[in-house]
């Protein structure tokens, strides 16, 4: 085993495949952050409100104010500078901090492809994706080479595969395959889409969109593996997410899906994308196609670098299986529901008051959420329990730098899940305020009162 596992790490591969996805994944980067910085959402998301909901561990991240464009620009001039291959790993490390930054601002703005793009940008740190077809490549021959280890282009299929077989396993539950749960909801609303929209209200087509999507995440990155029916698989892939960005707004993930989906394809098909770059730019390709072989930079610093990629894939492999660890109902509880590729899994909409009580004198009112939350931040905190325990904590001392004495917090919250009727969701006797942080089970979340089987 351990005699094939060298051999593999041996083998080569032409350098075009990871040269057309840096190209690809720096543009697409680049539009994604002219598109946010375009429709507002900078000040909207992040200088607006007054208060931001922080990832556990990761409190003192906030917005910088007006500072915060600066940080958008530079995130997105970092993108183009891995488009064009400019001091490749500088931009490569720039992008990651700054778009990863931005991702931990404010948890509100979660989503899926934002972790995605942060964790598939820290891989491309160890990725010589910038020896071909570059700027750097370019300018120094000592930095051009047409062939790499076999292993930096598979480690880009794993990581895709990865996300897909997830995605895939996580909607084997009884409400997505058995009640078509949540596109029933969704899908609906779709009526006035040119074409489909008529079908969008028929039970059937809520039922084939769950079965469908499930059998394609788990089937899409063995059939694009497999060359017989790459083609097929990648026409499928297109399909696919072109039918999700009508349906669902979801930005740019569909696109960065579709291009990354390339990397399947033999050096060939790459090669001729570089022409069409070549073409289009009037560029002389050939002087990158110089037969030179990269074979690494030292037996230590090669070790380090594959020993850190370990690392990372089996946090991949590990991590998403963690709310095995937590009792009671992922969809419910939420705990270990984020990071592990449940993309639009759930409907789930909520209700929370609070209640603010002077320990001291028993006096009580009630919080007008408007006055400190966003519509958008009311919304994503009133179903989300580390939300909420944020948001009581931030009402605490709210009040206590007022002048209140011994400040207690309660919540009066209720919670519907993939329509089901709301049911009550945080014990209302128990004072918010005390309760701590942590990765412990929160045991006042109440009982979910019914079974959603699967993984």
């Amino acid at each position: 085993m351990y005699k094939a596992f060298q051999t593999y790490l041996n083998q080569t591969t032409e350098t075009a495949p990871l040269a057309v996805f840096r190209i690809f994944f720096g543009l697409m980067m680049l539009l994604s952050i002219l598109r946010f910085w375009a429709y507002g959402w900078i000040e909207k998301l992040y200088l607006e409100p007054a208060f931001h909901f922080s990832y556990f561990g990761f409190e003192w991240v906030k917005p910088l104010g007006v500072w915060t464009y600066l940080l958008f620009a530079l995130c997105g001039l970092a993108a183009l500078l891995v488009a064009l291959g400019y001091k490749y790993r500088l931009s490569m490390l720039v992008f990651f901090l700054s778009f990863t930054y931005i991702e931990l601002m404010d948890k509100t703005t979660y989503l899926n492809h934002y972790y995605f793009i942060s964790i598939l940008s820290f891989l491309m740190l160890f990725l010589p994706a910038g020896a071909y077809y570059s700027v750097d490549a370019w300018k120094d021959a000592s930095k051009r080479y047409q062939y790499v280890p076999r292993w930096t282009v598979d480690s880009l299929k794993l990581l895709l595969g990865i996300v897909y077989v997830y995605a895939g396993l996580a909607k084997l539950n009884s409400d997505w395959l058995l009640h078509a749960m949540p596109l029933k909801i969704w899908l609906p609303s779709k009526f006035d889409i040119p074409l489909l929209g008529s079908l969008m209200g028929r039970e059937w087509v809520h039922y084939a969109f769950s079965w469908i999507g499930a059998a394609y995440d788990l089937c899409i990155p063995f059939l694009l593996l497999y060359k017989p029916t790459r083609w097929f698989a990648f026409a499928l892939v297109v399909v696919f997410h072109a039918l999700t960005r009508i349906l669902f707004p979801i930005g740019m993930f569909p696109y960065i899906m579709i291009v990354g989906t390339l990397i399947f394809f033999e050096p060939s098909v790459h090669q001729r994308i570089l022409g069409f770059f070549s073409r289009l730019l009037r560029l002389d390709a050939a002087v990158f196609d110089n037969g030179s072989i990269l074979r690494g930079s030292g037996i230590f610093a090669q070790r380090l670098k594959l020993g850190i990629l370990a690392i990372f894939f089996a946090v991949q492999l590990l991590f998403p299986w963690r709310y095995l660890l937590y009792p009671g109902e992922l969809f419910w509880t939420e705990e270990g529901y984020r990071f592990s590729w449940r993309v639009m899994l759930m409907e789930k909409a909520g209700y929370a008051q609070f209640r603010i009580v002077e320990g001291t004198t028993g006096r009580w009112f009630y919080v007008d959420n408007t006055d400190f939350l966003t519509s958008f931040q009311e919304k994503q905190m009133s179903f989300q329990p580390d939300f909420i325990l944020e948001y009581a904590h931030y009402l605490r001392d709210h009040f206590e730098n007022q002048g209140h004495q011994a400040v207690e917090v309660y919540v009066d919250c209720s919670v519907a899940l993939n329509g089901r009727v709301s049911k009550p969701y945080i014990d209302p006797e128990v004072d918010l305020g005390k309760e701590r942080e942590s990765f412990r089970h929160k045991t006042w979340i109440l009982p979910f009162e019914d079974e959603i089987k699967g993984l």
